[in-house]
């Protein structure tokens, strides 16, 4: 069950008692993907797509995987639609880009919308967490910490090889959950 809304302080805007590891994706394969299972690990969710200008980046995200996977970084790719139709495909058809043509083995989701009032439930709760940073693109990148709220987010832009991507990455992993006093 989920949490809800934080009574607010006086002054104060009620913020989300919710973390991202309170969502689940369907797989391609029609499996679920349960963020709970990677509870404590940073994630790097993408909003994918096959026939993008960006979808080259598939082969960076990859080598995230490769680099940081073992050390508990969890790539989730979601393939969406929502930008320029290009993601027009089925199951076979973003397997074949993803798996096939860019050897991506990290999970990924079924095909979901990533805005606007069917937004798939994780992007509706990171529009509410960072309301400036929204998808306006395929490869949008939030970096969730491990304390299940988005510590980071970049463009589309931003190749996920680029330095800010890696040490925003590395600092998730080499730190341990901090509170403030």
């Amino acid at each position: 069950m989920l949490a809800s809304a934080a009574s607010p302080a006086f002054g104060q805007p009620a913020m989300s008692t919710r973390t991202a590891y309170g969502f689940s994706f369907q797989s391609l394969q029609g499996e679920p993907i349960n963020l709970a299972d990677y509870t404590g690990k940073p994630l790097l969710i993408v909003n994918t797509a096959s026939l993008c200008g960006f979808t080259p980046q598939y082969a960076g995200l990859q080598e995230l995987w490769t680099k940081f996977g073992a050390r508990g970084l969890v790539v989730i790719g979601v393939p969406s639609n929502d930008f320029g139709n290009q993601e027009p495909g089925g199951e076979k058809e973003i397997t074949e880009t993803a798996h096939h043509q860019y050897g991506v083995s990290f999970p990924m989701a079924a095909k979901v919308d990533v805005r606007g009032p069917n937004a798939h439930p994780f992007y509706k709760w990171a529009a509410t967490e960072r309301p400036r940073d929204l998808p306006r693109w395929n490869f949008h990148k939030y970096l969730i910490g491990r304390d299940g709220h988005i510590v980071d987010v970049f463009a589309e832009r931003v190749e996920p090889t680029d330095t800010r991507v890696v040490t925003a990455i590395a600092r998730q992993l080499d730190g341990a959950v901090r509170l403030s006093n």
